[in-house]
């Protein structure tokens, strides 16, 4: 559970003004897809929320979308929300703030967006206060982890239907290493919350 839904005296020691989760009333969920786009996965998951008819907000690697600009249009222009995610996908473990900033600030000048989401969600103080004066920090509730070699795609599914909750804010990954969970797991997640009656929200 530590993973899929981190608890609270975790999330208040790590980053106590950063984004977990928005309860509201009806009840909602944000779903958010990390690392992309990709030219492998990108364009069908935005296929499956086009069926379903709901928005999600993507979190992007400038290196990704430099590479596949055509791709991060598509999701702009299908009313979708972006997000930055840093340039390399670095982890904030391996720099000082200011570069770590640097990077993000690089990926900015191609996704043009106030949300940031840490890779892996690690972030020092001195990167979470230099950040917080020009992004907000988006974490989540729940992490399916669709990225998991371990994990079947029921067992994703799953995940979702355990940990979800009015308000989460739901992490899936578009790149290659989750399709083998995503292509099952992520339009049965979505019709799962959709027969509980969630609404899907954009951050």
């Amino acid at each position: 559970m530590f993973i899929e839904q981190p608890p609270t005296l975790f999330r208040r020691l790590m980053h106590v003004d950063s984004l977990w989760r928005i309860p509201s009333n009806p009840k909602c969920v944000y779903l958010t897809f990390d690392d992309g786009p990709t030219p492998q996965v990108t364009p069908w998951v935005l296929d499956v929320l086009a069926h379903y008819g709901v928005g999600a907000t993507f979190f992007c690697v400038g290196d990704n979308v430099a590479r596949y600009r055509s791709i991060f249009e598509r999701v702009k222009s299908a009313g979708h929300q972006v997000g930055n995610h840093t340039m390399n996908h670095i982890s904030a473990m391996m720099y000082e703030p200011r570069a770590y900033l640097a990077n993000v600030e690089k990926a900015n000048v191609l996704i043009q967006s106030h949300l940031f989401r840490p890779p892996h969600g690690w972030l020092r103080w001195g990167q979470s206060d230099l950040l917080q004066r020009k992004y907000s920090i988006v974490m989540w509730d729940l992490v399916t982890r669709d990225y998991s070699s371990r994990l079947t795609p029921e067992q994703v599914v799953q995940n979702v239907r355990k940990y979800a909750r009015n308000g989460s804010i739901i992490t899936f990954h578009d790149q290659p290493k989750s399709w083998h969970n995503l292509e099952k797991a992520l339009p049965e997640s979505i019709e799962w919350l959709l027969q509980q009656g969630y609404i899907f929200k954009l951050l």
